[in-house]
């Protein structure tokens, strides 16, 4: 037999014998898949990938309706709707919206929602949003608590149909905080975490729109190198602020939105990173937090939505109040430990002597030139002193010109001879220069002064309609240098003569859109150093008219 005919043989053969085997021993059929786990073109690659970690994942049912459902406490009103459990709306009652009629409201008009939830696993190859689910809500009605209630939950579920996967997430209140305690569960599939939606800022609620836009930002705290922000205005391409954070935050002058891991108790573990992308918007950006999910599907974080108030972020932990840290990067560390302070006293103030804010920063200004009146008087006698034996000390030079070392250790000598320290002048107006600077960023920042009116001021965290202030400030500070200039004996100084004129106008024009509370603190102390500088200018003539101080005995 041929080999082409061989060929043809054994092909018949088989093929005979496989109908043969299908007549008579014919397949059982399949079970037919369920709805929820079909596997054809419709389903999303991601539900593929989950049926095959035996998780179903199927197409939530487009008409069912949205549910919004509000919870209410003394101090925010938060609504929720029912498509992934997520914020569309947070109302504090007790802070003024400049922007709009009624109160301050955090949530973007740009943003769909808040805290909006993202499942990534897959070593974050595959995501799920859960914005595409209707959750059931229990309490239904949602919830309403007075002040000093206890906690009470809002629960959101979603379960898919005939199918493995679903979704609770737990939302916890207390009547007297702005700490939400979330909690949740999904699939346990390893690698999982889950990115948390901030929205592209806040809404703005300031008068002037612009300082509003500038301070608008997103920042965390890194475990080793502390606290970072970026302005969302330069945002110009994706940006990572990697983990592992303590908290990440988006914020402005007065409010914050922030994001902390686990719940509040020691090893509650870090937040991953925080995600910023450009947007259409002006001066926002998409900003994104990754919180870690367990092996077992759980997660829990606490979100502060609420204004920056310095005692509120202290109880909550991990430096939660250097969100808007007070003053430039360098003088910190000297400055942190006295807003502490100055916040005490201005509560004590307003709270104990029931001063409006407008008298507190009147009452510090004044206060603050009484405790430092024994400093500015020691000094003044120091430079009188240094002053006075100035001839003594040009003698000296006419008569070693060539010989500097010889100069300066005969100066030394003159100085000690005649109890003169050159550097007692100028310590004592060290000392309260920390105090100084921490009082401007505090007046400057602090939410207590937002909204709050003094005489003419209708806002003394905004600008003096009126402009009295900065000129008043300008023109007290004149009057101060033109005193002390007369008081100072010798030849007139030229550079001090030009400098008591441009000092004024420049820092005038520095204050001009300054904070009204700032100018008014200002203005108040240089009002109160002027009697003083009167004081020390007529001591100051007298001490000069005594000549040089006698030599001390050996």
């Amino acid at each position: 037999m041929k080999g082409g005919l061989r060929f043809f043989v054994a092909m018949s053969l088989m093929l005979g014998v496989f109908v043969l085997t299908n007549i008579l021993f014919p397949p059982i059929p399949p079970d037919p898949p369920a709805e929820e786990v079909d596997a054809g073109p419709d389903v999303p690659v991601e539900d593929e990938v989950l049926i095959e970690q035996g998780v179903g994942v199927s197409e939530p049912d487009e008409d069912v309706p949205e549910r919004l459902v509000t919870v209410e406490t003394p101090l925010f009103e938060i609504t929720f709707t029912s498509y992934g459990a997520a914020v569309r709306s947070v109302v504090l009652p007790q802070y003024e919206s400049f922007q709009r009629d009624g109160p301050v409201e955090l949530v973007p008009a740009e943003a769909e929602a808040i805290l909006a939830g993202t499942w990534m696993y897959g070593a974050g190859t595959e995501s799920v949003d859960l914005m595409r689910f209707p959750y059931t809500i229990s309490p239904a009605d949602g919830i309403r608590l007075s002040e000093g209630s206890g906690p009470r939950t809002l629960t959101f579920r979603y379960d898919a149909p005939a199918g493995l996967f679903f979704s609770e997430i737990r939302y916890t209140f207390t009547g007297d905080s702005y700490i939400v305690a979330v909690e949740g569960e999904l699939p346990a599939v390893e690698r999982a975490s889950l990115f948390l939606d901030m929205g592209p800022g806040l809404a703005l609620n300031e008068l002037r729109e612009v300082e509003d836009r500038r301070m608008m930002a997103f920042a965390g705290n890194h475990v080793d190198e502390g606290v970072r922000s970026r302005p969302l205005s330069r945002v110009d391409e994706t940006e990572v602020m990697d983990g592992p954070l303590r908290w990440a935050a988006i914020k402005n002058k007065y409010f914050v939105e922030a994001i902390l891991p686990g719940d509040g108790s020691e090893g509650g573990g870090y937040l991953a990173g925080v995600w910023a992308e450009p947007t259409v918007w002006e001066d926002r950006a998409a900003v994104r937090v990754a919180s870690p999910v367990g092996d077992d599907g759980r997660y829990s974080y606490r979100a502060y939505l609420g204004p920056i108030e310095r005692d509120r972020l202290v109880s909550v932990g991990d430096n939660l109040e250097e969100v808007n840290p007070y003053g430039w990067r360098i003088f910190r560390p000297i400055i942190r430990p006295l807003v502490g302070v100055i916040l005490w006293v201005v509560r004590v103030l307003h709270d104990n002597f029931l001063l409006p804010y407008g008298w507190v920063l009147i009452v510090i200004g004044i206060l603050l030139r009484v405790l430092l009146w024994p400093l500015q008087r020691k000094a003044m006698v120091s430079q009188v002193k240094t002053m006075s034996i100035q001839p003594l000390a040009q003698e000296i030079k006419e008569k070693y010109p060539k010989d500097p070392q010889r100069v300066q250790q005969e100066t030394m000598k003159l100085y000690k001879e005649h109890g003169v320290n050159p550097l007692a002048g100028c310590v004592p107006m060290l000392i309260p220069m920390p105090m100084l600077i921490a009082l401007f960023f505090v007046f400057r920042n602090t939410i207590e002064l937002r909204g709050e009116s003094f005489m003419w001021l209708p806002d003394l965290s905004a600008p003096d309609p009126l402009y009295i202030l900065p000129l008043l400030m300008g023109g007290s500070m004149f009057l101060l240098q033109f005193v002390t200039f007369k008081s100072t004996a010798g030849p007139p100084n030229q550079q001090m003569k030009m400098m008591m004129y441009l000092m004024p106008i420049m820092m005038t024009v520095f204050f001009w859109r300054f904070a009204s509370g700032l100018n008014l603190y200002y203005a108040t102390v240089n009002l109160a150093t002027i009697p003083q500088q009167l004081l020390i200018a007529r001591e100051r003539r007298k001490r000069q008219a005594e000549g040089p101080p006698p030599k001390r005995r050996a």
